[in-house]
């Protein structure tokens, strides 16, 4: 039988003649840490002052022992980042250059001093662009020229922190006979409710002549067939299987799939995964409205809840298969259905994948491709047929892997950013996006569907981020405009939006130690990554709301008001329009660092109140006010039939009118429901208040800075684990901010609007020493514009 050693001991970090111990696996930043060799790069702006880490070689050494008993030993490694020569006792194993693929090497009968050399990645960009000429991109590190991580070359959310090592595991594997090299894993259902697995088997074989066979088991099926050379074929029919479904459509289970290979009998090698059965389409058919992007997952038509993915953190290597499961978690919690794991980081690691499948969260999977121009010649067109083969096959039994898109907006940026004239013939992609992944998923994995990019229309015969066809990403408001322009058209698929905000207090205050924080201080300056982000940030909110001149608190509440404002307008919006609209995936759920950005979780794991407004926009049932029409959207199975509370109220308490409104909406449908002409609020003092089942929609018919609103008055009480507030006026947008009672506190909610007389107890957790006058201190609200 195949035996696997983890080679994680033993290992030292060289450098200009000195040494480290190192971990495997890591990377040089993560080496340097711990030996205190460099300051915490999170911190202030100690990220300038590394940068010289990334513009050096580094070598990782430990001795491989000698081990016999086997025909063939193998050193494989799962991940080098990314420039690499191997060498075992001075003697050249092979050379790596792509971040995302594994490798192996044949080392039998060999043992010694084993070196893995590192090249800086800026030295072979710079090599490589001087070989195939300049290519345009959004940001000048050259990182389209290598299979890299491209954001670990900044981005605008992103430090630049230009990492090398061996960031995935490697180990020796010992074997005789023969081995597994690949199974192909397609994954159907039939008619009558069969599941279907077809196991497509690829063996490395180190005696020609064995006769081999391999036999497989799931759902209590088995089957065997022989090996002619090295692949052959498994099928297994499994019947009555239960269907794996996106969380809040069914449950989600998932079967063992075991394949033993054998010579006579005698195992030599095993391979297991999960799989789930479920069918999965995409529905680009042209209707009135344009081309459509529909999911469709065991025939049922979805509209997407989803969230772009970013790497967790700038060292991917730091992330453990504990914290893959908080974050995706807390997506879940919030209702998300669907992530979009972003074309500037990684193919993630399985643990990534079976959270998803264990929880029912879509994933969309870009090929690593994003902002760039990239090109196709030698020596980067092979690694990226290569790393593409690899990753699909790997990721192909996962039931959560709906989707594959080729990139992230280059296809956009050859049309519109000036890239087509500077390039002038030159090659940028199209070739891999249009050819070459098409070919490579649909002869590996014709079970899923693939789109060339995003935002993609579907051909050349309408503009690539055209709302009407396929996928949009919607930039133009954050960058220029009022988020009330979300509500001015209906893409088909949203597949990027979002507004920014700072991250929570505490995490500011741990990034910025000594600085006294202010909007435009030196530290929190340094953790705005975006082109005039804080400018953007600032004219976003005086569309709204009288900017706080030098008060950080107020500037910090105001802006995260301002960031899950912008977000509901646009899901809000979008959401009433299904089924033309089929999906909003916001930009971001996630961060890598501490820093002020789209996210709707920090740098530190916090939930920003952005995340508390997706638990409301995301939820299964939702009411919206558009003007003189309430939508009232229904994602459940279930008809939603009842009566809506309408109140047309004064920002003093008073009650001008009322009426009680009867909707029905069907199953996965939205219902609309005329306001009736009387209550349509006038002026800036007025207001409409929507209440059905537990839910409530607010119309405000003017902005913020023109509303005479009260000031709040609200009554405090806590008892552990609970704050409760009880409000004597309109008190709007209610906050408590826990992590400034203790870092370690987390409230259950985010903002809240309450009328007179209403009443809210906000869980918090973590806060250790409960206190009225601390908790009022935590809590912020809209007051009148001062």
């Amino acid at each position: 039988m195949l035996q696997a050693t983890p080679l994680t001991e033993g290992w030292i970090l060289r450098h200009e003649g000195g040494e480290l111990p190192a971990v495997v696996p890591g990377c040089v930043h993560t080496d340097l840490l711990a030996a205190g060799a460099i300051p915490d790069p999170f911190l202030g702006r100690n990220e300038t002052d590394l940068a010289w880490v990334g513009r050096r070689d580094w070598t990782y050494e430990t001795e491989l022992p000698p081990v016999d008993g086997h025909e063939q030993t193998d050193l494989v490694f799962d991940g080098l980042d990314t420039v690499a020569e191997i060498l075992l006792d001075g003697q050249l194993l092979g050379r790596t250059r792509n971040m995302h693929r594994s490798y192996r090497f044949d080392v039998t009968g060999m043992a010694g001093r084993l070196a893995v050399r590192f090249v800086s990645a800026y030295a072979e960009a710079e090599a490589v662009r001087g070989k195939l000429g300049e290519r345009p991109a959004a940001y000048a590190e050259p990182y389209q020229y290598l299979r890299k991580m491209a954001c670990s070359f900044g981005w605008d959310w992103g430090p630049t922190l230009v990492t090398a090592g061996i960031w995935r595991p490697v180990r020796i594997e010992r074997w005789s006979t023969a081995r597994i090299a690949r199974v192909r894993p397609l994954v159907t259902v039939g008619e009558q409710g069969w599941g279907v697995v077809e196991l497509a088997v690829e063996v490395e074989r180190a005696r020609v002549e064995a006769p081999l066979r391999v036999e497989a088991s799931v759902g209590g099926v088995r089957a065997s067939a022989s090996l002619d050379g090295t692949e052959g074929v498994v099928r297994l029919e499994v019947p009555d299987v239960g269907l794996w479904w996106p969380r809040g459509y069914g449950e989600q289970p998932l079967y063992d799939v075991e394949l033993t290979l054998l010579h006579e009998d005698r195992p030599l090698d095993v391979w297991q995964r999960r799989v789930g059965f479920r069918s999965v389409e995409l529905d680009r058919a042209a209707d009135a409205h344009g081309t459509g992007f529909t999911l469709v997952v065991n025939g049922e038509r979805l509209f997407a809840r989803g969230v772009n993915w970013i790497p967790d953190d700038v060292f991917p290597s730091r992330i453990t298969r504990e914290r893959y499961r908080e974050r995706l978690g807390q997506a879940a919690d919030a209702g998300v259905d669907l992530v979009r794991i972003w074309g500037g980081g990684i193919y993630e690691s399985e643990d990534f994948y079976d959270a998803c499948d264990e929880l029912g969260l879509l994933v969309w999977q870009d090929f690593p491709f994003a902002c760039a121009a990239y090109p196709e010649e030698q020596p980067l067109r092979g690694e990226v047929e290569a790393e593409a083969r690899e990753n699909v096959v790997r990721l192909m039994p996962h039931p959560s892997l709906v989707l594959w898109n080729g990139n992230n907006e280059n296809l956009w940026g050859f049309r519109d950013w000036g890239w087509e004239a500077r390039l002038a013939g030159d090659s940028w992609g199209e070739g891999y996006y249009l050819g070459v992944l098409p070919r490579v998923v649909a002869e590996l994995d014709p079970t899923r569907p693939y789109t060339a990019g995003s935002p993609w229309s579907g051909s050349w015969e309408h503009h690539p981020n055209d709302p009407a066809h396929g996928t949009h990403h919607s930039w133009e408001v954050w960058n220029r405009e009022d988020y009330a322009e979300y509500r001015r058209e209906v893409p088909r698929f949203v597949a990027e939006f979002g507004w920014q905000a700072p991250p929570a207090y505490a995490t500011l205050a741990r990034a910025l130690p000594g600085e006294v924080l202010a909007a435009d201080s030196p530290g929190v300056l340094h953790h705005q990554k975006a082109d005039d982000g804080n400018g953007k940030l600032r004219r976003g909110l005086e569309r709204h709301f009288a900017f706080p001149e030098g008060d950080f608190d107020r500037w910090h509440y105001l802006m995260q008001v301002n960031q899950a404002r912008a977000v509901a307008a646009g899901i809000e919006h979008w959401r009433s329009h299904w089924p033309v609209c089929a999906g909003t995936v916001v930009w971001q759920l996630n961060d890598c660092w501490p820093v002020t950005s789209w996210a709707a979780i920090d740098g530190d794991g916090r939930e920003k109140p952005l995340y508390h407004e997706l638990r409301r926009l995301y939820a299964d049932r939702l009411l919206t006010l558009r003007g003189q029409v309430l939508a009232v959207v229904n994602q459940t199975a279930e008809e939603w039939a009842g009566a809506v509370r309408m109140r047309r109220m004064s920002v003093d308490g008073t009650v001008i009118g009322e009426a009680d409104v009867e909707f029905r909406a069907g199953r996965r449908a939205v219902a609309e429901v005329s306001v009736p002409r009387e209550l349509d609020p006038v002026g800036p003092k007025e207001f409409l208040v929507a209440d059905a089942d537990g839910l409530r929609a607010v119309h405000f018919p003017v902005a913020d800075r023109e509303i005479p609103y009260p000031q709040p008055e609200f009554d405090v009480s806590v008892a552990p684990g609970a704050v409760t507030v009880t409000a004597h006026t309109l008190v709007r947008d209610l906050l408590l901010q826990a992590d400034r009672l203790d870092p370690a506190a987390r409230a259950d909610r985010g903002l809240v609007t309450l009328l007179p007389g209403e009443r809210v107890t906000i869980g918090v957790s973590g806060w250790k020493t409960p206190d009225p006058d601390a908790a009022r201190s935590a809590l912020y609200c809209l007051e009148p514009s001062r």
